[in-house]
């Protein structure tokens, strides 16, 4: 029986013992430590990522501003080039236009070429030096003639300005004078030099015998058209129809009115 309470109080005791073992806390210093570690390695690993983000926003903005850049670099350009282009395409338009204008003028007059070498033949009672069409000075002749040459054989326009300004010069009581006028004036009107027109087509109307003068006043009146001078071309265009009525002159004047 002594045995038996002794076994019974050595297991009540073991017990005991045990039950304070599994009830002890447990090591609060090594899980505390494990787990700031882990937050530690947690937190550095965020800011790691943040950053990493943040720089390729910073690339991705530095690469869109360079690219933005060289966008409006190019715009720049581009703009440029087309009003080059644009000022290209106006003077070659002008140019152009100055071309026709002085071919309708020359188209005019070619039919006129042949008269004054065919005039020269006839006598002076049929042709007098008073129409403007005939000279028994042979150099004059020759001058005058190849002044309008350099216009519709060699189309020298700077030339034919040159040689009639010097025909004027040597002959200035040549009857050929009010045509020399004449000729200045288209080619002057063909490359709207209209000042030096104007004052070559006005030379032409003081000649009241000149078969140029009816034409001359027409070109006046283009001339004043072309300058905005509405009242001005109105009076021109009038006065060829009053005094040449039944002309070709007459028929483009009245076409303005």
């Amino acid at each position: 029986m002594f045995s038996n309470l002794k076994r019974v109080f050595t297991l009540t005791l073991l017990a005991s013992a045990a039950s304070q073992v599994l009830a002890a806390p447990a090591p609060v210093s090594d899980l505390s430590g494990s787990t700031t570690a882990r937050s530690t390695s947690s937190v550095s690993a965020n800011e790691t990522d943040v950053q990493r983000l943040e720089r390729l926003l910073e690339n991705r903005n530095r690469v869109q501003l360079q690219m933005q850049q060289q966008l409006d670099d190019m715009s720049l350009e581009i703009s440029n080039l087309r009003g080059q282009l644009e000022k290209s395409t106006y003077d070659m338009e002008q140019m152009l236009q100055r071309q026709r204008e002085l071919f309708i003028e020359l188209d005019k007059l070619r039919e006129q070429v042949a008269k004054p070498t065919a005039q020269v033949e006839l006598s002076e009672d049929t042709q007098p030096e008073a129409a403007g069409t005939f000279s028994s000075n042979v150099d004059e002749q020759t001058a005058y003639q190849n002044a309008v040459d350099l216009i519709l054989k060699k189309r020298d326009y700077t030339g034919a300005i040159a040689a009639f300004q010097q025909f004027q010069k040597d002959y200035p009581d040549s009857s050929f004078t009010p045509n020399s006028h004449y000729w200045l004036g288209q080619l002057y009107f063909a490359k709207k030099q209209d000042k030096e027109a104007v004052k070559s087509f006005a030379a032409v109307v003081t000649y009241k015998d000149s078969n140029k003068r009816a034409d001359a006043l027409v070109k006046l009146g283009d001339i004043a058209k072309r300058n905005n001078n509405e009242a001005q071309a109105l009076k021109y265009y009038q006065q060829v129809v009053a005094e040449y009525p039944n002309s070709a002159s007459a028929k483009l004047a009245q076409e303005h009115l």
